[in-house]
């Protein structure tokens, strides 16, 4: 299960890299322009959009599977088979669009362009975890292995983690954009180019061989049921042995307590921060050709 975890969040992250997930950066710039409070508001909200549309396609799918557990050994086989299909399809570039499955989606992509703020945000977020021609074979490849998830939860949590992986970056990018440069900038875009009549893209090429990868070793160990977990069994009982036994010792009043103090600490730090960007912004461009001026 850990490894499909970092699988989804890297697909997520990858999938808003590729070309068309591209195209969501400036429509996201636009809604959290502003202080770095603002940027984090609009992010958790966007990726609350995101969970709304994907965490219920994972219990969906998860539904769909479970009525197939007995059957356990031709489900693996298919759902292997498919994200090695899937990441085919991705190398080569041949995609599809996924909002096309869901109901009204467009019509909540083009209500998006006409919001502001917050609004936007969501709205933005619950079409973006399946719009995109480029990206429908990463998508498609997570919600098979979700299908194969033990409980809908774990799927559900999957399809979460995926969008994490498209929030995280997006974060990241929107606050360094400026630092980055041209040049910076290119690199993140990627590199395309012309096979015959196939027009291949390097993140997609990444994401496709990262998705083959996952497919080969899914058939090879039984639905990853045989591979070990990414920390040894036994500090993953004594880790969380401790952590009941620290819940247990603090009272509650003081975690609140602690964690109000952590977030005030965070928001008057960022405040500042902000404050001084604002400052330097406004600064009276008649002194500052003053400066430039003097000998």
């Amino acid at each position: 299960m850990e490894l499909g975890l970092v699988a989804a969040f890297l697909g997520g992250a990858l999938a808003l890299l590729s070309p068309c997930g591209a195209l969501l950066l400036p429509a996201f710039f636009a809604a959290t322009t502003g202080t770095s409070t603002r940027l984090l508001l609009n992010g958790g909200v966007f990726f609350v959009g995101l969970s709304l549309t994907l965490v219920p396609l994972g219990l969906g799918v998860a539904a769909v599977g479970s009525l197939v557990t007995t059957h356990r050994d031709a489900l693996i086989l298919v759902a292997g088979w498919l994200v090695i299909v899937f990441g085919a399809l991705q190398v080569l570039g041949i995609g599809f669009d996924a909002s096309r499955l869901l109901p009204g989606a467009r019509t909540v992509q083009g209500a998006a362009g006409r919001r502001t703020g917050l609004v936007r945000a969501l709205l933005l977020g619950t079409v973006s975890g399946v719009a995109g021609f480029c990206s429908g074979p990463i998508l498609g490849a997570v919600l098979t292995l979700a299908a194969t998830q033990e409980s809908p939860l774990l799927a559900g949590t999957m399809l979460a983690v995926y969008g994490a992986g498209m929030v995280v970056p997006l974060l990241v990018i929107a606050a360094s954009w400026n630092r980055l440069g041209p040049r910076g900038r290119a690199r993140l875009r990627g590199r395309a180019w012309q096979v015959g009549p196939l027009r291949l893209h390097s993140t997609s090429v990444v994401t496709g061989l990262l998705l083959i990868a996952v497919g080969i070793l899914f058939l090879r160990t039984n639905g990853l049921a045989s591979l070990p977990g990414l920390l040894p069994a036994d500090l993953v009982t004594r880790a969380q042995t401790g952590l009941l036994s620290l819940a247990r010792a603090v009272p509650e009043t003081v975690v609140i307590i602690t964690l109000a103090a952590v977030a005030l600490v965070v928001w008057f730090a960022l405040d500042r921060r902000a404050a001084r960007a604002r400052a330097a912004a406004t600064e009276d461009p008649v002194d500052a050709a003053a400066e430039d001026q003097a000998p």
